[in-house]
């Protein structure tokens, strides 16, 4: 029997985030890490400090993913679940997994069943089965922000498929068992009739949560909150050419996966990656100039400076007002007192002999003009 999933950690500084998107924060819990076992995480440690595997290398994700029994994808969402702790690469790649979080993930009980049913998603229709009610019902308290997607993807007719945590589901039915039976509740019934679909907005607060918890960066949580808003947004917001550059370099993808090759579908998926409601438009542009706010104060952004030399003059070809100016053609500002001695343009016609024309060309202008 799996016991409760641990709802989502957030920071303290994340505590809005969890506050204004519905996702229940635990009360034992304030960072950003997976609740550990006393006695795994003593035997994992044992075993690395006997094998002398202390260090902050560790295994790749896809060697980690089979020492654990899981499909990469599974353990991409561990990861950002944080069930699965990581450790920063020494040369700046992608983050590994260290040999004693192996341990203590494997020295729990009920190994992988348990870890693999933490991280299984399942869909609408596997959901409804799940909570043993009707895939409309399913739908409608979907739409209405009841449950909080973790995933989504296009099927082959272009339709967005919306993946949900089993563990999670399973939660809401113990907690929530008057809205899965009975008739649907005035307040449901009114936002569903009133075309309520907060599915989309959900999953870019909670993917917006994973990834403000992943770091600390002031400016790479800046770029966080910079991915779910349009570009003008963002410039109204950031007027900073610059500021606005280092966002866009540190801007992270929303959807690791990629994106579909149709530009239809490219068109579909960019549409659920950017807030589209006022409100949520609204709020994110406020905690956008805040998390700005923190980062300018810790280290400005980058800014091109002017060469210059040791001593401070600057380096290049100068040229004194007083020389005079070098040969070639002549500025605009020349004396203009001199006539021109050249001779006057002639009309070019196709039965204009060439010696004729080479003879008027090279002919002294008289000066009787």
């Amino acid at each position: 029997m799996v016991t409760k999933q641990d709802a989502l950690s957030y920071a303290a500084g994340d505590a809005m985030y969890a506050s204004r998107y519905g996702v229940r924060v635990p009360a034992a819990q304030g960072t950003g890490q997976a609740p550990a076992q006393d006695t795994g995480q003593a035997t994992g440690r044992t075993v690395a400090q006997a094998t002398g595997q202390t260090g902050p290398q560790g295994l790749a994700l896809s060697r980690a993913a089979r020492d654990l029994s899981l499909k990469r994808s599974e353990l991409d969402l561990a990861v950002q679940l944080g069930q699965v702790r990581t450790t920063p690469d020494a040369s700046g790649g992608p983050p590994r997994i260290a040999r004693y979080e192996i341990d203590r993930l494997r020295a729990a009980e009920g190994f992988p069943d348990v870890l693999r049913e933490r991280v299984r998603t399942v869909g609408t229709r596997e959901g409804a089965e799940l909570l043993a009610i009707t895939g409309h019902r399913f739908t409608g308290l979907a739409r209405t922000g009841h449950f909080v997607p973790v995933r989504f993807y296009l099927n082959r007719y272009r339709a967005v498929v919306w993946l949900y945590l089993a563990c999670e589901l399973r939660d809401f039915a113990q907690d929530h068992a008057e809205l899965l039976t009975g008739r649907t509740p005035p307040a449901v019934r009114a936002a569903l009739d009133a075309g309520e679909d907060r599915r989309a907005r959900n999953w870019r607060g909670r993917k917006l949560g994973l990834l403000l918890r992943s770091t600390a960066d002031p400016w790479a949580r800046a770029a966080a909150i910079a991915a779910v808003l349009d570009p003008v947004s963002v410039a109204e917001v950031v007027p900073d050419p610059y500021e606005r550059s280092r966002l866009r370099v540190l801007r992270p993808d929303l959807l690791p996966g990629g994106r579909p090759e149709s530009p239809a579908g490219r068109e579909l998926v960019d549409r659920l990656l950017l807030a589209d409601h006022p409100d949520e438009i609204l709020w994110h542009r406020v905690s956008l100039a805040e998390a700005l706010r923190e980062a300018r104060q810790q280290t400005p952004a980058p800014r091109p400076g002017h060469p210059t030399s040791p001593q401070g003059v600057p380096q290049g070809p100068v040229v004194s007002p007083g020389l005079p100016r070098p040969a070639g053609r002549r500025g605009r500002h020349a004396a203009t007192s001199r006539p021109d001695r050249r001779p006057p343009a002639l009309p070019l016609s196709r039965r204009t002999p060439r010696a004729l024309l080479d003879r008027l060309r090279r002919r002294k202008p008289t000066p009787a003009g």
